[in-house]
């Protein structure tokens, strides 16, 4: 028995490791492979697994730290700043979704209890897939987006009530009031004994720990405080996901909430993971197949249906029906709290067969139509609504209108991208800022700055930006990824045009490099060299010594810093400092046809900073690089060496003056 529970574990271990390699290369979510995993390996295929409660008890974890970490991630600010989406349309969405199908299941005809729990699963939309897929795109500050965001965070706000709900359910209907009564009234005690008493004593509990300095004693830590609440909140008749909720929204109030994250999330990947092949092996193939009509009635009714309220909601919120059509194919797909509900109420035994399959089918299907959904959500709306084409065309209309010439682009306007900007004003560099968050827009617009609202990853609207006749851009973005897909773009229209990018660390500089930035600015780095330079002045040291030592520190680490084309005189400047010089290669010049590495320059005392070849300036070029007619060779050196160099790369005859000096 024990090798054969040893070959099933290396079983799941094997078909997970596979599924979930092929359907990253495919760039689909893992919760895919995790579910094919379970229909595969379960009992309704090749019952391998089996279905037993331990199973499903150690399952029910990855629920318990996927509450946890919407608990870490809850915050009261964030819900006051949007409480108009995320209390008026996202509570009106859940609401009304849940009476459409109460009002569905009477019609089959259904029990209103099954009504209910179809309305509560079919409500949530998947928050994990919806999100990165946003951000992916750059569309979490458009409107759409912010309306996504905000039914979302509703809605898991909302699977609590619906954890406590479902239990409740599962006894007599005469009881019934009562029983959610006193399941709402020991909820409301249970979170106000948790709450009043474990928030003055989680933030010191937590500094104690943190300064005993040991990661295990750490990470039991966390474990103990979730694993802890969720024991009581079942104890006093609740659910294992509502204690743990708690116990990251309790956390999440300390310092440590973001340590905590990183070191919960592989304990939640896993145990979550887990949770989806449990849910893969309650599907039954044949019985889909049976009832294929049902599938595609409950598939129609999550995209249809749910998609239509959305659409209405939104309308009724003051969104134009382009923006409410985008909301409505983000959100009308099913979600991972859907999952938990089902198999929540599968647990209580409330969900028929012959309404558990179909149910199961629509909810898998959608979810895997959705990342195609989502990522066209924009071209869908164009084509579904003529208005909104319109729109999106005078959009471009309006930024082809600054009409600049030899500007900056910048991508991004937040705090980061309105400081370039005005350094830029103030040198009178004319510059066009691209921005998604329509307030800022709004709000920049009104103050007479010259922003538009636009997508900076499109080429279209790049194209309208005038990056043909721009002199540089500035990407500002804070997500690497999105500062990779506009880089991406930039590099296809203008491989020239020089970019320069924000990063937090240099942990991002080899990504946004090969991307093909020119120069990434940490802004760690810069804040550290701010700071050391305001220590230095502080300590007494002149103000000539903190700047030469800052300019020295930059000339190592960026590119653009290495020294500078000099003119005929830099008054204030050591004339004999280390500057920037460019040598044109005619077709005589002694250096074609040899490569860097043969051309020895750094034996002169110079360093080969840029290769500009057919307009095309390549930096930091490789030692094996063979230089042609037409090039231009950029160098870095005092006067003397470049003097130097220059003889030699043009005429050849100081290469013994080179060795013996």
């Amino acid at each position: 028995m024990q090798d054969h529970g040893l070959l099933t574990i290396i079983l799941l271990l094997a078909t997970g490791v596979l599924l979930v390699g092929f359907l990253r290369y495919l760039r689909l979510p893992a919760v895919f492979a995790y579910l094919l995993t379970g229909i595969i390996l379960g009992p309704h295929a090749l019952a391998v697994v089996p279905d037993l409660a331990s199973t499903r008890q150690l399952a029910a974890f990855g629920v318990v730290f996927l509450m946890f970490s919407i608990g870490l991630e809850f915050s009261l600010a964030q819900f006051l700043s949007m409480r108009r989406l995320v209390f008026g349309m996202g509570l009106a969405q859940v609401v009304l979704t849940s009476l459409i199908f109460v009002g569905i299941a009477l019609l089959i005809p259904l029990s209103w209890k099954t009504g209910v729990i179809l309305g509560g699963i079919l409500a949530m939309s998947s928050t994990a897939m919806v999100v990165r897929a946003l951000a992916e795109k750059m569309e979490i500050q458009t409107r759409h987006g912010r309306i996504a965001v905000s039914v979302l965070l509703f809605q898991d706000l909302a699977v609590v009530p619906l954890l406590i709900l479902i239990p409740a359910l599962a006894g007599s209907t005469t009881n019934l009031p009562h029983d959610l009564a006193m399941a709402g009234l020991k909820a409301v005690l249970v979170l106000l004994v948790l709450l009043v008493i474990g928030r003055p004593v989680m933030r010191p509990w937590f500094q104690f720990v943190a300064n005993r300095k040991s990661t295990e004693l750490f990470m039991l830590n966390v474990l103990l405080v979730t694993l802890g609440l969720a024991w009581i909140t079942e104890q006093a008749g609740l659910s294992l996901a509502l204690g743990a909720f708690v116990a990251g929204m309790l956390i999440s109030e300390t310092a440590y909430r973001y340590q905590v994250e990183a070191d919960i999330a592989p304990f939640r990947d896993i145990l979550l993971g887990l949770f989806f092949v449990t849910i893969g092996m309650l599907v039954d193939l044949p019985a889909w197949w049976a009832n294929l009509a049902w599938v595609l009635t409950v598939l129609a009714m999550l995209l249809l249906l749910k998609g239509a309220l959305v659409w209405g909601l939104a309308r009724l919120f003051g969104y134009e029906p382009g923006v409410a059509l985008r909301s409505a194919i983000v959100l009308a797909q099913a979600g991972e709290f859907g999952f938990v509900l089902l198999a929540l109420a599968n647990q209580y035994q409330l969900l028929p067969a012959h309404v558990l399959q179909p149910v199961l089918g629509g909810m898998l299907v959608s979810m895997m139509l959705a990342p195609i959904l989502v990522e066209r959500n924009g071209w869908l709306a164009r084509q579904l609504v003529g208005s909104y084409r319109g729109h999106r065309d005078q959009q471009l209309a309006d930024i082809r209108s600054a009409n600049l010439q030899a500007h900056v682009v910048l991508c991004g306007y937040g705090r980061v991208g309105q400081s370039v900007g005005r350094v830029l004003e103030e040198e009178g560099i004319p510059f066009v800022a691209l921005d998604l968050d329509p307030v800022r827009v709004r709000q920049a617009q009104s103050a007479g700055e010259s922003i538009f609202y636009g997508d900076a990853s499109r080429r279209d609207v790049l194209q309208a930006a005038g990056i043909f006749s721009a002199r540089a851009v500035v990407i500002t973005y804070a997500n690497v990824a999105s500062s990779q897909r506009v880089l991406s773009i930039i590099k296809e229209l203008r491989p020239d045009l020089p970019v320069v990018v924000r990063a937090h660390d240099d942990s991002q500089l080899e990504k946004l490099e090969a991307a093909g930035a020119d120069e990434v600015v940490p802004e760690v780095t810069e804040g550290a060299l701010m700071l050391a330079s305001q220590a230095l002045l502080l300590m007494g040291f002149p103000i000539s010594t903190v700047l030469r030592r800052v300019r020295r520190f930059r000339q190592e680490r960026y590119q653009f810093f290495r020294g500078a084309f000099w003119g005929s005189s830099e008054p204030g400047e050591d004339q004999d400092s280390a500057r920037l010089a460019s040598i044109a290669l005619g077709e005589t010049a002694f250096a074609i046809h040899l490569s860097l590495r043969e051309l020895n320059l750094t034996s002169f005392g110079v360093a080969v900073v840029a290769v500009r070849r057919h307009g095309i300036r390549g930096r930091e070029p490789s030692p094996d690089t063979v230089l042609k007619p037409g090039d231009v060779l950029v160098l870095f050196g005092t006067p003397a060496a470049l003097t130097k160099a220059e003889t030699y790369v043009l005429e050849g005859n100081m290469i013994q003056e080179a060795a013996t000096a």
